[in-house]
């Protein structure tokens, strides 16, 4: 009952070869059924969309809803994040600074750091911290924050002066 050599591969490939009534043939390679290509246009609004006095008196002459609203922040170079005009910006000083390092800080950490014979870059490596960090704080350009601050305290061994909570 064992079949000829070869036999199982031309039984396989007469059912390959053998079109079932259900299956369909593919469509010749002229006829696109089922495609829907659109044109698609990038850059311009369609039906011109323009944003000019014209085009608004037009389109509220036809009825469509137009929004003529102006956009405050978008255009004007002169108005800040905050509001402010350039103007107003250059007279402001408090309002608009950031806490920085007390001059306490400073020096008690490089009074420290120096004591202990480090480095700034050899304090930032034992802190797993960029060197930039340790030079910031030392020269008042840092945002304080307590948690850096604790860090460096454990690493020098000494009390640092906190940042005041808000």
């Amino acid at each position: 009952a064992v079949p000829p050599q070869g036999a199982h591969l031309q039984l396989l490939t007469e059912r390959l070869t053998t079109k079932h009534p259900s299956w369909k043939t593919m469509p010749s390679r002229g006829e696109m059924a089922g495609q829907d290509f659109n044109t698609v246009t990038f850059g311009s609004r369609p039906g011109g969309g323009g944003t000019n006095a014209a085009s608004v008196k037009q389109a509220q002459r036809s009825g469509v809803a137009v929004d003529t609203s102006r956009r405050t922040g978008v255009g004007n170079s002169n108005i800040a994040s905050t509001g402010l005009s350039a103007a107003k910006l250059d007279n402001e000083t408090e309002e608009l600074k950031h806490q920085t390092v007390d001059k306490e800080l400073r020096l008690a950490m490089m009074k420290a750091r120096t004591a202990k014979g480090l480095t700034q870059k050899q304090l930032a490596q034992q802190l797993n911290m960029q060197p930039q960090v340790i030079n910031e704080y030392e020269a008042g350009k840092a945002i304080p924050n307590n948690a850096v601050i604790a860090k460096i305290e454990r690493a020098l061994g000494c009390k640092l002066p906190r940042a005041p909570k808000k």
